[in-house]
């Protein structure tokens, strides 16, 4: 007999005479005994719990069956589920014929025990994983299918509001942003058909990367056609954070992404624009159309001459020599009139204090030679890492790294040239005990490691006597030139990973033959513009 007939006999037969007749017909002993129906109650309403959580779990399995149409890049999820398919399927049936076995015992006469707690165990862990692992792959295919949407959004974009609302709010969760200069909620209809920059970044930020876009908001309220809006991007909210996103908030201008939460295209803004944590100024036009995947490098170069920050303006400036000039001239606050007055200065520091302490003897002295006064040569000194009074300052130190990073990062993927050379060079000695780049106003002249550097200004007497007929520069490089023939130091650049722009290879600024490839990890305990420099 059926398990569903006896239980519906079971449950009528005392209300509705045709169930007894039925029950009579298809001469079944426990229900013709009311005093033995009522003591297998219970043990029937565990078998029918039983049975609709076996019937669950292959209504589950069957599902998981129907998702494989989807392609395993976009449901992961289903793969761990489809391995252990088999396992799941060898209980059901173990289940099934455990309740058979049941059904048989409850409708005979026998009094026997048969236990199904083991199997009501181990079926019900079974349905509790595939219903976690049903909401997770169905989670995943929205996802993907959110992904595949903004991506071509992005492709075939039209306008800037939908490609901005498909990007950052859920389905339905469309919220107003806050506008920083009043403090007030706006509608998402400020950006309609305007040109968007996108401020994408971690709370881990500093006043400095808030600093830096403060001239380019001026610009853009004179620009009526230009915005800013910051998405803060956070895994996990919590208590803590939120305090500190309202802080962050409350030092911008500009427009914040409201009520933060899930990013919806946050798998688009790490994959296509290469988001790491580290703070991105994605630009997109008023089509939405993306004009520059990281505009920030280029503005801390070049500031608010980068305008409108687009590659193409990007390349044109990485084309030009003066980019030393935006990078140097606030290490020091007489380098911008040192610079105009196309003066030779030394940009030094390094890791070991000792070295810089003899560099800055020895180049002293030689900028102070009886030799280059006469010929009206003056040449001054610039430690980087420290003030006007001769002070440590990491903060100069480290926005001084940054921007180098910034401009190196401009000229990583155009042409080879000298000047992307020389970023190469310095940013290669940043680790090192002792480095020194040697400028005439804004043109870079030699870039070199501290001991080359060095030799060359301790043996100032052996070519200081060919200056007069051939000129500081060329003595200065030509006996530079024979120094690093002699001991050249191995070259090693590191580039953050957390700057999405890394190149797959990279030539030896020095001797031009392919550099190798290694992967470190570095933590320096603290926050800020400090940490990595």
């Amino acid at each position: 007999m059926e398990f569903g007939e006896f239980w519906l006999l079971a449950d009528l037969r005392e209300s509705n005479h045709l169930a007894k007749s039925i029950a009579i017909l298809k001469r079944v002993p426990v229900l013709l005994k009311p005093s033995q129906l009522q003591k297998r109650r219970q043990a029937i309403l565990e078998l029918n719990n039983l049975i609709k959580a076996t019937l669950q779990v292959i209504e589950c399995i069957d599902q998981f069956g129907k998702l494989s149409v989807y392609p395993p890049k976009d449901v992961p999820a289903l793969s761990i589920a489809l391995e252990h398919t088999p396992v799941d399927i060898y209980w059901a049936i173990m289940t099934v014929v455990a309740c058979a076995t049941k059904v048989t015992l409850l409708t005979s006469d026998e009094d026997k025990e048969f236990d199904l707690s083991p199997y009501s165990q181990k079926i019900h862990y079974v349905l509790n994983k595939l219903k976690i692992q049903l909401i997770v792959c169905h989670k995943q295919i929205d996802e993907a299918k959110n992904h595949r949407y903004i991506i071509n959004l992005l492709r075939r974009p039209t306008e800037i509001m939908e490609v901005f609302k498909g990007l950052i709010f859920t389905k339905d969760n469309v919220q107003p942003l806050i506008d920083g200069s009043t403090k007030q909620t706006v509608n998402i209809d400020v950006l309609r058909r305007k040109n968007v920059l996108l401020f994408i970044s971690g709370l881990d930020i500093t006043d400095d990367d808030i600093l830096i876009l403060k001239p380019i908001h001026e610009l853009t309220k004179k620009e009526n056609q230009y915005k800013i809006v910051w998405v803060p991007i956070v895994e996990q909210w919590t208590d803590e954070l939120r305090k500190k996103f309202e802080i962050l908030k409350n030092k911008m201008p500009w427009f914040t992404v409201q009520h933060p939460g899930p990013i919806a295209g946050i798998k688009v803004i790490k994959e296509e624009w290469n988001f790491k944590g580290k703070p991105t100024l994605v630009v997109m036009n008023p089509q939405g159309k993306v004009e520059h995947s990281n505009a920030l490098h280029m503005i801390r170069v070049w500031g608010v001459k980068a305008f409108p920050f687009t590659e193409k303006i990007e390349k044109e400036l990485s084309q030009s020599h003066g980019e030393i000039h935006s990078v140097v001239e606030g290490v020091h606050p007489s380098v911008p009139s040192w610079l105009k007055e196309n003066r030779y200065i030394f940009f030094y520091g390094g890791k070991d204090n000792e070295w810089i302490q003899q560099f800055t003897k020895k180049a002293t002295a030689l900028a102070n030679d009886p030799i280059l006064k006469e010929a009206k040569i003056y040449i001054e000194l610039v430690c980087v890492g420290k003030n006007s009074k001769g002070e440590d300052d990491h903060g100069i130190l480290g926005r001084f790294w940054t921007n180098i990073e910034s401009l190196f990062l401009t000229k990583v993927d155009k042409q080879v040239d000298s000047v992307s050379q020389e970023i190469q060079k310095l940013l290669s000695y940043k680790n090192e005990s002792g480095w020194a780049v040697l400028t005439r106003g804004s043109t870079v002249l030699v870039t070199g490691h501290g001991v080359s550097v060095l030799k060359v200004v301790e043996d100032f007497e052996k070519w200081k006597e060919h200056v007069k007929e051939k000129g500081f520069e060329f003595c200065f490089k030509a006996y530079y030139g024979r120094v690093v023939q002699a001991s050249r130091p191995c070259c090693r650049l590191d580039i953050p990973g957390s700057t999405g722009k890394v190149p797959e290879s990279m030539k030896c600024p020095d001797c031009h033959r392919n550099m190798e490839t290694y992967i470190s990890y570095k933590c320096c305990h603290i926050d800020g513009p400090t940490a990595h420099h």
